[in-house]
């Protein structure tokens, strides 16, 4: 199944998700639809049903932790609900820019590929990285965070530069000034 924003957030409701999980998870759909209706306008193949309900859904396993597992844990409970294989791995590869099979070794993940690889899964994890609670903000604010934490930013301009040459445009900007408009 892949999940509609109502089955997605009584799945948030069952698992015993916190309101800011909550917001911060709808945002991030928010930001993933702006960019599911770019690919759309220009007749490119895009799952939105996945990518959005993955946006949904991505940080619902930090009901059982706050680390870097989160993903791991979100995905083994996505799956254990009977969540469409495309909307877990949404959520499997979400986490930093994804995770390197060392990066995940390190981490005791099992054996398995945690980079962001499909277009739906390459958006929700940029749109996460956009969002900081429940606002959109700067992408470089978000290369600054990965900066002070050690983590690979390298491999995080690259998500935003492979996202960009996909979509034909900045996908930060089409976002910021969707939202903008939008709120005015």
């Amino acid at each position: 199944m892949k999940p509609s924003e109502e089955e997605a957030l009584k799945l948030h409701r069952k698992i015993g998700s916190n309101d800011i999980i909550v917001r911060h998870c709808k945002t991030v759909a928010e930001v993933t639809a702006i960019i599911a209706e770019e690919f759309e306008r220009q007749g490119k193949q895009f799952d939105a049903k996945a990518a959005v309900a993955g946006a949904l859904l991505h940080d619902i396993g930090r009901n059982r932790t706050q680390t870097v597992r989160h993903g791991l844990a979100g995905s083994e409970i996505l799956e254990s609900e009977g969540v469409d294989e495309s909307v877990v791995e949404i959520v499997r590869r979400h986490v930093g820019a994804g995770l390197s099979p060392d990066e995940a070794k390190a981490h005791g993940f099992p054996n398995h590929d945690y980079i962001p690889r499909s277009r739906e899964q390459i958006v929700v994890c940029f749109a996460d990285k956009l969002v900081d609670s429940e606002e959109a903000r700067p992408f470089e604010e978000e290369v600054r965070r990965f900066q002070r934490k050690g983590h690979d930013v390298n491999r995080l301009l690259a998500l935003k530069k492979d996202l960009q040459a996909d979509l034909g445009r900045d996908p930060e900007t089409l976002v910021l000034d969707k939202i903008k408009g939008t709120r005015k």
